[in-house]
């Protein structure tokens, strides 16, 4: 429960809660055309992509990264603690599901 709270306590701009319950959290998150989503941590989580877009994900540990997304893709990632950046021209939207222990 407390995961779901760091992305929305860290980045409220982006991430709005949808559900939750014993097992996960789901959220929309919506981060527009060159705006940011300030350092934030989830569990391991599932992310399906509404929409084309381009992404940098800078994680607390390791190396930035650039992510190009198509809409309906599905991507798993591991737990990380990361901030976001939209450098796409479209609002880069998401649905997160973090998977609780």
């Amino acid at each position: 429960m407390e995961q779901i709270y760091d992305a929305l306590n860290n980045a409220p701009n982006v991430h709005k809660p949808i559900m939750e319950n014993d097992r996960v959290s789901v959220f929309d998150a919506r981060i527009k055309p060159g705006e940011k989503a300030a350092m934030h941590t989830h569990p391991d989580h599932i992310v399906y992509v509404f929409n084309d877009g381009k992404l940098k994900l800078s994680p607390s540990k390791g190396k930035t990264q650039e992510m190009d997304l198509k809409a309906g893709q599905t991507i798993w990632m591991d737990a990380i603690s990361h901030a976001a950046e939209n450098l796409g021209k479209n609002d880069a939207h998401f649905l997160v599901v973090e998977l609780k222990e």
